[in-house]
């Protein structure tokens, strides 16, 4: 690989410029996309409060106007840093505190607004490019042009700016893989080198890295545990399954960075099992889609996403150009590397998301929520098409070099363009059940007195939150719980109804004798308005006649 070890100028020039883009894309208009369901809940546990108190407060059949969710929504005087803490240990245990904690605190310094938290993300995806740098020498040994062009390929990728301008800590995973992945392997080539004892101070300080980024990741993700599982497998394999020095402290610095993550993994298996015995399974509402499709889907997504689906043959055709370009980087990477580097890559990719892919696969189909458990293959994959494109550039004929550089240009321009398009929109796929929120919200602002009724069933709590963030004061709303039919007052011209379930609705209908109009609905919730029947009599109780004066 001697001809990779220097990059030409134009590289260099086309790297910083492709950074200086995907920095701004990233800082772009990170108040302008819907603030959706999952970032409601961050938002929830960074002000410490719990979903029960919520309900409490809110869910209790009295009007509100878009002011009361404020104190839920960040920092608040009421709550500390321990009631973020102990909220997510109480209700949420799935998702470690670390990104909670730092979000919190960010929070306190820059207030709680949409740009605030939004903005900690995009700061935490700059360490990327340093990080992608380091794993790409390890793996690599050459200076700049894989490492470089993998920074190109990431900087501009779609599916990593959804993650740098998302309130959640899929990003700060990505950055805790990167670390320990190349501390992981750093430390294993000083195994290997280890002739002197000279070295030894060094391997003990790279080995420690190794243990407190496992123990950062674990506590940032509990997904971590697969890819520890996947750097396991990567160890032994090596080591042909013995038990080598290198092995040895493998398995010593894992065990440092579990047994540091042992006090949050047993409120984990407390509340796992207090699930296991409570009668209350609630069922979380995603859509479900073939697993071969998705995973097509979501591997153009890592180069291309303008929100196109499969079933667009322009979106089918970009699918399969695609699903070449990586399946031949693999190939190549595969004939062309030591199998150090290519085992690597592959059980990377392969490894962490094989406990979300084959229960799915065996059921049918997978819920479009699970993106985020895919980011250790969308990192393997990158990697393994930056080494294709950076050594097509130098080898084989001119007209060959050529056509390599052509398909580089169009990798980077797909990158632009999807980054252009996703940094405009309003909303965007991964916005899962509030997709529709714009639309919706713009209905319910255009009448004079609306009032929203909802109860706290399934998603709606969240569902209720991310909407406020959408709509304008004058919109009051009704929040009950248990499916109470709510009491309706005097004074509003619009009467809307979200996500009711077929029942209760019913029943809200019979009680006011009105009928109720769909005016948005897809996968994953509706909204319905209250109206008067075509044919209606005069009725006898004055409240109703005034609550449907206007309608």
């Amino acid at each position: 690989m001697r001809h990779l070890k220097f990059a030409p100028s134009w590289l260099r020039f086309l790297i910083i410029f492709l950074l200086a883009m995907g920095i701004l894309f990233r800082f772009f208009n990170l108040d302008g996309k819907v603030y959706w369901h999952d970032e409601t809940y961050t938002s929830l546990r960074i002000s410490g409060y719990t979903k029960t108190e919520v309900k409490q407060q809110l869910f209790n059949n009295r009007v509100i106007g878009g002011e009361s969710f404020a104190q839920f929504l960040g920092v608040n005087q009421q709550k500390s840093l321990n009631d973020t803490i102990m909220s997510l240990a109480k209700e949420d245990s799935l998702h470690p505190p670390l990104y909670y904690v730092i979000a919190r605190l960010w929070m306190e310094i820059f207030g709680n607004s949409v740009t605030a938290i939004r903005s900690l993300s995009a700061c935490i995806s700059l360490l990327v490019f340093p990080c992608v740098y380091w794993l790409c020498r390890e793996l690599f040994n050459v200076p700049l042009s894989v490492p470089g062009v993998a920074i190109a390929l990431i900087t501009i990728s779609p599916i990593h700016l959804v993650y740098a301008q998302e309130a959640q800590e899929y990003i700060l995973w990505l950055v805790t893989i990167l670390l320990s992945s190349a501390s992981l392997l750093r430390a294993m080539r000083l195994e290997d080198e280890l002739v002197k004892e000279r070295h030894q101070p060094d391997l003990f300080a790279i080995w420690s890295i190794y243990a407190v980024s496992l123990a950062i990741s674990l506590y940032t993700f509990l997904w971590s545990g697969f890819v520890a599982v996947a750097h396991g497998i990567y160890v032994m394999s090596t080591a042909k399954f013995k038990l080598t020095q290198t092995v040895r402290s493998y398995l010593l610095a894992s065990l440092v960075g579990f047994l540091a993550f042992m006090p949050w993994i047993t409120i984990v298996m407390g509340e796992f099992f207090q699930f296991l015995i409570s009668a209350d399974k609630t069922t979380i509402q995603s859509s479900m889609m073939p697993v071969f499709p998705f995973l097509l889907m979501q591997l153009t997504r890592i180069f291309f996403d303008i929100d196109l689906s499969l079933e667009n043959p322009i979106g089918y055709l970009i699918t399969l150009s695609f699903l070449t370009l990586v399946g031949y980087s693999i190939y190549f990477i595969f004939q062309t590397t030591n199998y150090k580097v290519w085992l690597f890559i592959i059980i990377l990719i392969v490894v962490p998301p094989l406990p979300i892919i084959l229960p799915n696969l065996i059921a049918g189909g997978i819920r479009s929520s699970t993106e985020p458990y895919l980011i250790p293959s969308y990192l393997g994959i990158q990697v393994t098409v930056a080494y294709l494109l950076a050594t097509q550039l130098y080898n084989g004929s001119v007209s060959r070099r050529s056509i390599w550089h052509i398909i580089m240009a169009l990798v980077i321009i797909c990158g632009l363009i999807s980054s252009k398009v996703s940094s405009q929109a309003e909303t965007w796929w991964n916005k899962g059940m509030n997709y529709g929120n714009p639309p919706v919200a713009q209905i319910i602002n255009q009448t004079n007195r609306p009032l929203l009724i909802s109860d706290a069933l399934g998603n709606n709590y969240g569902n209720v939150f991310s909407l406020s963030y959408l709509l304008e004061p004058k919109v009051r709303f009704l929040l009950v719980n248990n499916q109470r039919i709510p009491k309706i007052p005097d004074g509003f011209t619009d009467v809307f109804l979200l996500n009711p379930s077929d029942n209760w609705r019913e029943k809200i209908e019979k009680k006011y004798k009105l009928k109720t109009d769909i005016i948005y609905s897809d996968n994953y919730y509706s909204v319905w308005k209250l109206v008067k029947p075509r044919k209606s009599r005069r009725r006898n109780i004055p409240a109703i006649n005034k609550l449907t004066a206007s309608l």
